[in-house]
């Protein structure tokens, strides 16, 4: 177990999960903003992450600049980025896009075709923009042995009214429907997601910090890559799912505006 307080000594970069964690349905989290310029000032990088796939890399930026966040792409890393990179390892280069337009977008500047038939699989993603007939094409294809993938197993995306709908609704649905459950599930809280980022960055696992507010994706996942787990109360998880918990995060707090908060 990793010994760590809410200051986070040694730690050089924070991946920051942002529903639940730097904000709730677009309005910062209170004390977020200040948390990012502390960590500016003293050095630590910020990743932002999200399972999030129903905006486009460009999307995020527009939005997270809006709330007074300055950001830039290419500290911006989705769960669509983890399913393009499975599906050009399985050479699936053609796809039904159960998604949004700011999704199938990044498939397509990734080289991969969103197409209605002949396709590799059906990829099912955050839709916000779902139809019924939409989700009738993706049934129908399912039907005919089409394989399934989805972009993260998140069962509700927090809102300031409560727990909305996400992908892992979505699959209980079309599992009921079908009797079918996909192939591969990408996102969080697959190691893969962060580890060859971190790769890229050039930096040991231990000098990281994955923050978010939920157990079976956040932490779970900087558990799975060997990052220190720091778990925020400000989204989906309670102290009472933490204390349900096979395992507790290496650090605790209330929300982002209790990190950083003293000099190393």
């Amino acid at each position: 177990m990793i010994k760590m307080d809410s200051n986070l000594n040694g730690i050089e970069i924070v991946l920051l999960d942002l529903d639940g964690t730097i904000h709730l349905g677009g309005v910062p989290i209170p004390g977020a903003i200040d948390f990012i310029q502390r960590c500016k000032e003293k050095n630590v990088k910020t990743i932002f992450l999200s399972n999030n796939s129903s905006k486009s890399v460009k999307e995020y930026v527009l939005s997270l600049n809006s709330m007074g966040l300055e950001v830039v792409s290419e500290n911006i890393l989705l769960s669509t980025h983890d399913c393009i990179r499975w599906l050009k390892n399985k050479n699936w280069m053609k796809v039904y896009c159960l998604g949004t337009i700011g999704m199938k977008e990044m498939l397509t500047d990734s080289g991969i075709e969103c197409l209605e038939e002949g396709v590799d699989c059906v990829v099912l993603g955050y839709d916000t923009e779902l139809t019924y007939a939409k989700l009738t094409k993706a049934i129908s294809l399912l039907h005919q042995n089409v394989p399934l993938v989805a972009t993260h197993p998140d069962v509700v995306c927090p809102s300031p009214m409560g727990g909305l709908p996400d992908v892992g609704s979505m699959l209980k649905m079309i599992e009921l429907s079908t009797g079918i459950q996909p192939t591969i599930i990408t996102g969080k809280p697959r190691p893969e997601m962060i580890l060859s980022r971190l790769e890229e960055e050039g930096i040991s696992p231990s000098k990281v910090a994955m923050i978010g507010d939920r157990l079976y994706t956040d932490m779970e996942m900087a558990k799975a890559a060997g990052v220190v787990s720091v778990l925020v109360l400000s989204g989906e998880a309670t102290q009472q799912d933490v204390e349900n918990n096979s395992w507790s995060p290496n650090v605790i707090v209330n929300s982002v505006d209790d990190l950083l908060r003293y000099s190393a």
